[in-house]
């Protein structure tokens, strides 16, 4: 009897031991990639719940920020107004984000002087900023990238959901309906003639 109860008793350890050391490594691994939004049609990554708010509206003033960008300047979106925006909110663990650039690049290269890309990175997520230099770089990517290294503009445009991508128009407002999830290159154009 008494030995059942002591080898009982050292399954019942190791157990807990394994169960540890898998908790421990997910953790040291950073973000999962799951949509944890709740909501089996939206595309996009959660960082907290979407129904935590609504976000900006057309017709809302884009509020403005300032963000150190990727090569070192700084960018006010005020400094930006009279030209066509499209704000994108992304992060390099995002698969959705991952998906969307390639086209934002080929937009970028095609509409580039009609059209402002600003993806700010959500750098408060990230592992360090060397992380998402270095996923720019190897990528090509050529439109310009902002760390939003608190969440502030992030929290601010309530972009809880990535990628998410507001429309603002030469006059400083949101035009259209923001985009939660990857957008693709004709998406892309549709919203550029929709933007005045």
């Amino acid at each position: 009897m008494v030995k059942r109860l002591v080898a009982g008793a050292v399954l019942l350890i190791l157990f807990g031991l394994v169960v540890y050391t898998i908790t421990s490594e997910k953790e040291q691994t950073g973000p999962e990639e799951y949509n944890v939004s709740g909501k089996t049609g939206q595309e996009g990554t959660a960082m907290v719940p979407p129904n935590s708010s609504e976000g900006l509206e057309p017709g809302d003033r884009a509020p403005d920020f300032e963000l150190e960008t990727l090569a070192g300047e700084t960018v006010k979106l005020s400094d930006l107004k009279g030209k066509k925006i499209f704000l994108n909110f992304w992060a390099t663990w995002c698969p959705p984000c991952k998906e969307e650039m390639p086209e934002m690049q080929k937009f970028q290269e095609e509409f580039g002087d009609e059209v402002v890309i600003l993806a700010v990175n959500v750098t408060g997520s990230e592992t360090s900023v060397k992380k998402v230099k270095k996923y720019i770089e190897e990528k090509g990517y050529s439109f310009t990238v902002a760390l939003d290294k608190e969440d502030e503009v992030t929290d601010q445009y309530h972009a809880f959901t990535i990628p998410t991508t507001y429309f603002i128009g030469t006059d400083g407002t949101i035009q259209q309906k923001r985009k939660v999830g990857p957008m693709t290159y004709d998406f892309m154009v549709e919203m550029k003639e929709k933007l005045k």
